[in-house]
């Protein structure tokens, strides 16, 4: 690895997590498209690399909300075992894929994550009802489904995805959707990582790349993620959030081979 590549891992980190925690979204959006199409790393590489990272970041948030009384322990528990299972079916699933089409997969990903963002550039949406996570179990146990797929597939945190649909399935405010997304990632992100890692030499892919990356982006991203939660109040989100949804539609132009 060069120096300047070292340098950009860094940076990467560092904006990944300050990314994180200004706007609630997982660094992976970030990191794989750099990963990829900057420093022309392997797709299943890049994910590897970045689900490391997102055990990482989650660990320390998780804690945050704990202490905070925020983490609706009862929704987490309904969560986990379909996320559990379906990040290694994820997983398995995108080993069958070469990097190439996986990057078109995840550039169609990039293209919802831009209309969350966008619709919140728009418009605040409704408030969710007030009600603690009383939803069953088996609408909660999808949502744990879906985002566990989705993670294993793409190699992200999930939280663009829970978030959202746990405001509207089991209602719970935003504060402690986001809680309950991080405690959950905490657990996937460690399995879908490993598994993923496991596999890299299917793709003839060397693990020690993957763990060398992440151990270079680990440290700033957690710098970057209490950053991120220092500067919530300091910087105007809405600019923030317009650049990024800029720069992942570029991203999501380049993945999808549009030019």
């Amino acid at each position: 690895m060069s120096w300047p590549e070292l340098l950009i891992l860094l940076l990467l980190g560092l904006a990944a997590g300050t990314l994180g925690g200004l706007l609630g979204i997982g660094g992976s959006v970030l990191m794989i498209p750099v990963l990829t199409l900057v420093l022309y790393r392997d797709q299943h590489l890049s994910q590897a690399a970045a689900m490391i990272i997102n055990a990482f970041v989650a660990l320390p948030a998780t804690l945050r909300h704990h202490r905070a009384g925020a983490v609706p322990w009862d929704v987490v528990r309904r969560l986990l075992p379909g996320a559990l299972i379906f990040i290694v079916i994820g997983v398995e699933v995108s080993d069958q894929f070469d990097g190439s089409i996986l990057m078109r997969v995840f550039g169609v990903f990039l293209i919802y994550v831009i209309y969350v963002n966008v619709q919140k550039l728009l418009h605040k949406g409704p408030a969710p009802d007030p009600d603690n996570g009383r939803s069953g179990w088996l609408p909660v146990t999808i949502v744990g489904s879906i985002t566990g797929f989705a993670a294993g597939l793409l190699g992200i945190g999930g939280g663009i995805i829970t978030v959202p649909l746990l405001q509207r399935v089991a209602h719970l405010p935003l504060r402690r959707a986001i809680a309950g997304s991080a405690t959950i990632m905490c657990v996937t992100a460690v399995i879908g990582a490993t598994r993923k890692n496991l596999t890299l030499d299917v793709h003839g892919l060397p693990v020690r790349e993957s763990l060398l990356i992440a151990a270079c982006l680990a440290p700033t991203a957690l710098v970057g993620g209490h950053l991120g939660a220092c500067l919530t109040h300091a910087l105007p989100l809405r600019v923030v959030r317009l650049v990024l949804v800029i720069l992942l539609a570029v991203a999501s132009a380049k993945f999808l081979g549009l030019f």
